[in-house]
């Protein structure tokens, strides 16, 4: 549904997006990852047809967003990260003004506004007056304007930035529903978001893409040894015994808690330990209380990618 070919924007001497090329599949919702400045916004604005291309292809629908600019952004709804609304129209009458906009037929139109307002969850509010609501409120009034056309291409840009915590879980919860039906491409700094909601993700820092996957793969590459935390009662001294069990490289007190003590254990990559462990513990006649491996967060991907990117720079 979304082809992009080498893109590259070039503002005077400066790349904001740097020979970047992926694809998006039909219902495939994709997470756009990096740090504010990565190039994640301009990429967004010329998949929109709000920007020209230095150099590069972007098809949209099999549309050429260049060449058939019209009948590709027919194919997109855009919420951008200030989404504007007009505070002085009630939520029916923005809906209805921007399913006009985007040249619903009348007979499509208030069937179109119907499900919007029920999977945005802002038919409650389908009368009030825009400026009155609250931001949370307000976002998803937004993303029911950029709905109401039916588009099969949603691209979002920080949809979630600015609202508190319950807020953010609604826009989350609605962004994986509404994506069962269409192609969403979601621009977010915050790393966690996108795993939470994407089934694949792309990690892009000054203008280039550092790698696409699902959130799982890429964890599972970049892992390196497995850590696994390891509450056991009672305090147990002799750390090096557990260097027995084949596999293990390291063993380390993190602390004391009266009889009980927390270690962590590094193992080899790819290898599960855990039933040698619970073996090995059982055998010394103490008693296991926590056994947890650690896995990667999308925090840690990013890290280190990127800093595996800047010692390639160096």
């Amino acid at each position: 549904m979304i082809e992009v070919q080498n893109l590259t924007k070039v503002y005077v001497d400066t790349k904001a997006v740097d020979n970047i090329s992926f694809s998006i599949k039909e219902g495939e919702i994709v997470g756009f990852l990096g740090p504010n400045g990565a190039g994640k916004t301009t990429t967004l604005r010329i998949l929109t047809g709000f920007l020209p291309p230095t150099e590069g292809k972007i098809y949209i629908g099999g549309y050429d967003i260049s060449e058939n600019s019209l009948e590709a952004r027919k194919l997109i709804g855009y919420m951008p990260e200030s989404a504007a609304l007009y505070n002085e129209l009630k939520v029916i009458e923005y809906l209805k003004f921007r399913g006009e906009l985007n040249k619903v037929p009348k007979k499509e139109l208030k069937g179109n506004i119907d499900y919007v307002l029920d999977a945005c969850l802002i038919k409650d509010v389908e009368n009030a007056i825009i400026g009155n609501l609250s931001k949370g409120y307000r976002q998803r009034v937004a993303l029911a304007g950029v709905l109401v056309h039916n588009p099969k291409v949603l691209i979002l840009d920080e949809p979630t930035i600015g609202l508190d915590p319950v807020q953010i879980v609604k826009i989350r919860e609605l962004i994986k529903e509404i994506g069962k039906e269409r192609t969403v491409f979601l621009s977010t700094h915050i790393l966690p978001e996108a795993e939470m909601v994407s089934d694949r993700v792309l990690v892009i820092d000054k203008g280039k893409i550092l790698a696409q996957d699902t959130p799982q793969n890429l964890k599972n590459t970049l892992r390196g040894n497995t850590i696994y935390e390891v509450i056991i009662k009672p305090v147990f001294e002799n750390l090096e015994e557990f260097k027995k069990i084949k596999g293990v490289l390291e063993v380390e007190k993190v602390k004391e808690d009266g009889d009980e003590v927390l270690l962590k254990i590094t193992g080899e990559k790819n290898v599960d330990l855990r039933e040698e462990i619970f073996d090995f513990v059982k055998e010394k006649n103490f008693k296991l209380l926590k056994l947890n491996e650690i896995s990667l967060s999308m925090e840690d991907v990013f890290l280190r990618l990127t800093m595996e990117e800047k010692e390639e720079v160096q």
